[in-house]
């Protein structure tokens, strides 16, 4: 029986709703045919975006949506998306398949997208290949409410009131992709670009984010948190508000990756095995921060995260497209799970991507669309959003097939959401093991329990063929006792119980 206290008179931190955010680039079929089909499209559309996706993602309560990439941020040049659309410049994807991007989807289009999400936007400026007067140029275009060219030019474009630009990324990847840069030298840029990201309305503040780290480049966490604080610390100046982390867990390596349908016992617990690095990577990357920002001011941002495999037979390689199983369902719990222990520090996530690339939420094929396993997890873990993170501890035991591997059985993280009631969220990462549980809550009286599962064997997905192979369950397993709660949690699942 393992034992788990949940201790709701130890209030922790505030769960960002970012940190359910999510990840949109113009790399294969994530923004044309998954999110935007044009107006003339024969599937349901409004405003060229999917209707049939948009209601999906706004059941999942998508908090946050980031755009335009990634890697194609940093060769993204914004006037070329903006303007009549039979006038906009092509270009060539280098870093996504080598295709053709008509830029049809550009500025307007992706404002239009988080409207009609009721989402924040989260704006990647291009600091690899972009200049200092195009990247402040495009925040004026995009926030300034008054007479000016950039405004006057969204104006003729068919936008009388500017938007709000909630968070803006000074560059992604400039490590690799975004260019090659040293640390050193890209944190000085990055004090020299976000000066130019005016907060033209002090009402709506930008958050900006620094490019942050490749998985465990700690020289690079230190190298740019030192260069941007000598002589200016931001939480004085405001001019960083969080730093990025990107982390992806693929089983078998880079250059392997593995599939991502047909995997053994071993594979399983590899892949959880390095997911769970995510929570090394937070402390570590943490604890440097820490030394220059030890009230936590500047949040972590995990803006790409989730497993990469080796792409779906007969698929374009550059387009990044796998099937979701199980196993990508259980990533995401672990992964929400210490995101929420670590909220603290960690202020917004974003898995990558929302459709059709890598751990997608949605898939997409013509006029079908099916909602994956990680779909229903994060539907599942949207009443965290916003509630108080409070003190949990669940005893745990190393399962695996080999030492290198081993896995703790259970993860799990506990709050308190505005209508106070308690939200548990619980994964079983053993393929073949259920487990009881009893559970002892400190500090809350409330009676009422209701619960909901997502449970199938390991491989289990849903395709198009049949699309609810993989849904949420109601889960009657939960008994309210004297003290606590009562359950048995079946293998390879995800668990949310509400206690009000």
């Amino acid at each position: 029986m393992a034992k788990y206290v949940i201790n709701t008179e130890n209030k922790k931190s505030k769960i960002n709703k970012e940190i359910y955010g999510h990840f949109s680039e113009h790399l294969g079929r994530c923004i044309y045919e998954g999110l935007y089909v044009g107006e003339n499209s024969d599937i349901p559309n409004t405003n060229g975006m999917r209707n049939d996706v948009v209601e999906a993602l706004k059941e999942m309560k998508i908090p946050v949506l980031r755009w335009p990439g990634g890697c194609f941020a940093d060769e993204y040049h914004w006037r070329d998306g903006v303007g009549p659309k039979e006038t906009r410049k092509k270009m060539i994807n280098t870093h996504w398949g080598g295709v053709v991007e008509d830029n049809s989807f550009g500025t307007h289009e992706f404002f239009e997208l988080c409207r009609q999400l009721g989402c924040k936007a989260y704006i990647n400026g291009n600091v690899g290949s972009g200049t200092v007067q195009e990247m402040s140029e495009w925040v004026e275009y995009m926030t300034f409410e008054g007479v000016s060219p950039m405004a006057d030019m969204r104006k003729e474009n068919g936008h009388e009131d500017a938007w709000t630009v909630d968070y803006f990324g000074v560059g992604n990847e400039n490590w690799g992709c975004g260019g090659n840069m040293t640390p050193e030298y890209y944190g000085n840029l990055y004090r020299r670009y976000q000066t130019y990201v005016r907060e033209y309305n002090h009402d709506k503040k930008i958050f900006k984010v620094a490019c942050g780290p490749n998985v465990d480049d700690y020289e690079w966490t230190e190298g740019v948190m030192k260069t941007c604080f000598r002589h200016c610390p931001p939480q004085a100046h405001g001019f960083m508000d969080g730093l990025s982390l990107h982390y992806y867990t693929y089983p078998e390596g880079w250059e392997i990756k593995g599939s991502a349908t047909d995997f053994d016992e071993k594979a399983w617990y590899k892949t959880l095995a390095k997911t769970l690095y995510m929570e090394t990577l937070i402390n570590r990357h943490g604890a440097i921060m820490d030394q220059y920002d030890p009230e936590k001011q500047v949040g972590l941002i995990v803006d790409e995260w989730g497993t990469w495999f080796t792409v779906e037979p007969g698929t374009n390689p550059g387009f990044l497209y796998q099937q979701n199983t199980m196993r990508d369902a259980l990533v995401a719990g672990i992964n929400l799970n210490i995101f929420n222990k670590h909220s603290d520090r960690v202020k917004m996530a974003n898995i990558a991507q929302l459709v059709n690339v890598l751990q997608s939420v949605i898939l997409t094929d013509g006029p079908q669309m099916i909602k994956t396993p990680t779909y229903h997890v994060f539907k599942m873990f949207k009443d965290h959003q916003e509630a108080t993170l409070v003190d949990s501890h669940i005893e745990t035991e190393q399962i695996g097939l080999e030492d290198e591997y081993q896995v703790p059985n259970l993860s799990e993280s506990a709050s308190i959401d505005a209508d106070g009631r308690l939200q548990i969220t619980i994964a079983n990462l053993s393929a073949t093991d259920s487990y009881p549980v009893e559970t002892r809550i400190v500090g809350f009286a409330g009676e009422k329990v209701s619960a909901e599962i997502l449970t199938e064997e390991m491989h289990a997905m849903n395709t198009f063929e049949n699309p609810n192979a993989v849904t949420v369950k109601a889960f009657d397993g939960v008994e309210r006792v004297h003290g606590g709660l009562k359950f048995t949690i079946p293998a390879c699942s995800v668990l949310h119980i509400t206690v009000e």
